[in-house]
This record gives structure tokens, sequence and C-alpha cells, in this order.
């Protein structure tokens, strides 16, 4: 619990920072086999989920940037990365911009 997280977001300096967001919808392939695979990089593509720690160099010309060059462009630099999936049935996210609230996810997948 507690002392394992403190753990992890004490490992270095971009640790505690954010390193991913994935959203995915509940009505998808990987969570209709309702298997665990005990092997985050196929369990987390059952589930919206977030990272701390490392992020994932898929910026356009990312692989070829130095790292002060990855982290002008907000990728996290980091000796982990760590998931949380978050997704359920019911969820429900909105984005907000000048105040006008847009539905994104709705009972758990893509409203848009």
């Amino acid at each position: 619990g507690y002392e394992t997280l403190k753990g992890i977001i004490e490992t270095d300096e971009g640790s505690h920072r954010l390193g991913e967001i994935a959203m995915v919808g509940y009505d998808n392939p990987i969570r209709k086999l309702g298997v665990l695979f005990y092997n985050t990089l196929f369990d987390e593509n059952a589930s919206c989920h977030f990272a701390i720690g490392q992020a994932y160099a898929s910026v356009k010309g990312a692989d070829k940037m130095t790292e002060e060059e990855q982290l002008a462009v907000g990728l996290n630099q980091s000796a982990t990365h760590v998931d949380f999936m978050v997704g359920t049935e019911d969820l429900s996210i909105v984005g907000i911009k000048n105040g006008v609230e847009t539905p994104i996810f709705v009972n758990g997948d893509w409203a848009i």
C-alpha cells in the first residue's frame, strides 16, 4: 500500500510525475477475454489507465531528441514506470474548455 507507493515515487525526480494517460473503452476485446495475463503490457490494454514515472517517447521525432529536448516537449524522465488501471463500466470523463463541458467517456466508453 502506502509504503510501496511512497517507495515508487521517491525513486527519482521524475517518478512522482505523470508518465502516461491511456483512455481505453470498457467494451474492448482484451477486457472481453476475461483473462488476467499477469503482464502489465497486456493487462493495461483492458482498461483506462495512467502511469507515474517514465513517459513513452511517442512524440514524433522523440527518438532523435536528447533527454533535455524530450523534457522540453513534456516527456517525463524516470527510472520507473508504474501503471494504475482506473477504467470501470460506469466511468465518465468530461473535458472542459472555456467553461464548456464535453463528454469524452460515458458509461465506460467513448462518447465522441
